[in-house]
This record gives C-alpha cells, sequence and structure tokens, in this order.
C-alpha cells in the first residue's frame, strides 16, 4: 500500500514558515509586559515634558514671587489657579521647577550612563580579551571600587572635585563602571569559546576586530537591560546629592536640590516636598518596569512567543 502524502497548502504553510522579523520579535516580548508597556508611556510623556519644559512652563523657574510665598495648589481651598501646584517658600511655582527638573533629571541620568556604560564596556573586553595581567588588574581594581557602597563613593569623589552638576554626573558615572566591567567580561568570556569566534580568528580577524564587530554586538542585550537599570539608579543618586548639598546648586530645579530646601516645610507645606519626591519615586518606577520589559525582550530564555 503506498502512502500518498498531500501537497501542502500554498496559504496556510507558506504564512506559517515566514520568518519573523527581530523588531516584530522584540516588540512581542515587551508588550506581553503590562507594567512595562505603562512604563514606556509615563516615561515618554516625562520625556515630553523635559523637552517641551520652555514651553508648557507657565514661568521662569527662578523667578520669585514675593506676594506668593507658599500658596497651595489649586485643589486646595486656599489655593489659586495662578499657580496650578503651588509655589515654594520663596514664591518660585512649582510646576515650572518640576517640568525644568524633569530635563536636568533625565540629563543626568543618560550623560552618567553613558559616561559608565563606554569605558565599562571597553574595560569588560579588555580584562576578557587579556585575562592575564591586563585582566587582573582591572578586576582588582573593580574589586576595590565595589568594596565601597556606591552613594558613599560618590559623595567622595564630589567632596574632592566639589559640588556642582557636572561633578554630579562624573562622580555617578565612577561609581557604575564595575557593574558595566564585570557583565561585559562575563558575556565576553562566554562568546570567546564558541564557533563564530574562533572561525573569525581562524580567518584573520584581528584584536579590535574581534573585540567590536564579532563579540560585542552578542553581549548588548544584558548591557542594554543594565543602563536602563542604571539610569534610575543614576537619578535616585542625583536626588540623594541632591538632598545632601553635593549635586546640583540652587536655584537649579533639581528634583534633589528641590527636596532638600524644602524640608523645614514638611508639615505645614507639605506639597513642596510631596510633588519633587513623587517626581522622583514615578520616574523611578517607570523606568524600572521598562527595564523589566527589555530583560523579558532581549533575554533569549525569557521570551515568550506564544
Amino acid at each position: 500500500m503506498t502512502a500518498v502524502i498531500a501537497p501542502a497548502t500554498a496559504t496556510g504553510d507558506q504564512t506559517a514558515a515566514l520568518p519573523v522579523s527581530p523588531w516584530r520579535e522584540f516588540w512581542h516580548g515587551f508588550s506581553s509586559n503590562k507594567g512595562a508597556v505603562g512604563g514606556l508611556a509615563f516615561l515618554i510623556v516625562v520625556l515630553l515634558c523635559a523637552v517641551l519644559a520652555d514651553v508648557l512652563a507657565p514661568y521662569n523657574p527662578i523667578e520669585q514671587y514675593r506676594d506668593a510665598l507658599l500658596v497651595p495648589p489649586a485643589w486646595n481651598a486656599a489655593g489659586s489657579t495662578r499657580f496650578l501646584l503651588g509655589t515654594d517658600d520663596i514664591g518660585r511655582d512649582m510646576l515650572s521647577r518640576l517640568l525644568h527638573g524633569a530635563r536636568l533629571s533625565l540629563t543626568i541620568g543618560l550623560v552618567a550612563v553613558l559616561l559608565s556604560m563606554i569605558p565599562g564596556i571597553a574595560l569588560g573586553l579588555l580584562a576578557a580579551f587579556f585575562p592575564r595581567g591586563l585582566g587582573t588588574a582591572i578586576l582588582r581594581l573593580m574589586d576595590v571600587m565595589l568594596a565601597l557602597p556606591s552613594l558613599l563613593l560618590a559623595i567622595a569623589v564630589v567632596a574632592v572635585l566639589g559640588p556642582g552638576l557636572l561633578n554630579t554626573m562624573f562622580a555617578i558615572a565612577l561609581v557604575s563602571i564595575p557593574g558595566y566591567v564585570r557583565l561585559v567580561r562575563a558575556s565576553a568570556m562566554s562568546e570567546l569559546a564558541k564557533d563564530y569566534v574562533i572561525a573569525s580568528r581562524l580567518a584573520g580577524a584581528g584584536t579590535t576586530r574581534l573585540m567590536f564587530n564579532t563579540v560585542l554586538p552578542n553581549c548588548m542585550a544584558p548591557v542594554i537591560v543594565t543602563a536602563t537599570m542604571g539610569f534610575s539608579d543614576a537619578i535616585l543618586t542625583a536626588a540623594a546629592l541632591g538632598f545632601l548639598g553635593l549635586g546640583a546648586q540652587p536655584p537649579t530645579p533639581e528634583w534633589g536640590t528641590m527636596l532638600a530646601s524644602a524640608r523645614d516645610y514638611i508639615e505645614r507645606a507639605n506639597w513642596v516636598v510631596t510633588l519633587p519626591g513623587l517626581a522622583i519615586l514615578s520616574t523611578v518606577l517607570a523606568i524600572n518596569l521598562m527595564g523589566d520589559g527589555l530583560r523579558d525582550a532581549l533575554d533569549p530564555r525569557l521570551k515568550k512567543l506564544g
């Protein structure tokens, strides 16, 4: 008895055989995490507020209105629609300061991540490709840095360099480098034993080409997730330094500095403290939720293509 194999239908099997684009695969993994989508939406709103702060802010963030000291928000019985979120102790509009503070906080986070990620990747690759000598020296230096609490080390760096916005970003970047070095080194070491790297080496590829063209692209998924989490850590650390008086200096509208200048009014004018605190909490939470979604989408072990 001869078996008869029915030809495959032209539509169903061909459609099933179509490859899924990397972007579509990534978005499927990311959007399956509803918290990540919500975090991304909120972060886009914060980013738009930061970019359009000059347009959206009703007043200059450092302009003082002496006739409107500690005016409550508009929803309060004693509030005024002139200042929707109220004013601080010297009559500056809270809404304008929060909008411009979003620009500063996001800038600090982005610059700090870039300043830590770029040298961290370079040092991690060097430690992986030259494990003896140079790699050992790099790892021992990272161990020394990791032995100190990150905030304490950042405070020490700012204390040496002096308070200020640029020094704050440099200090935050410096304490974040060890995490990238160890992550990239571990990822690169696992890639070096794979066949495609050995084939590239046998084909005559130089060390620099192997580092940046062959190995690095396959190590970027965990680095992107770590950078996202580092973004929120940088905002928190900048706020902590600002609260201690070591970050951005008054009258700069930075969220941590706003908290520091308002701590004496927490009982009789709680909005002056609550609003910057909520801005920090919401932004950091949104970034962390987005980082979870990136991890789900970029980690092959966690992808659910259902």
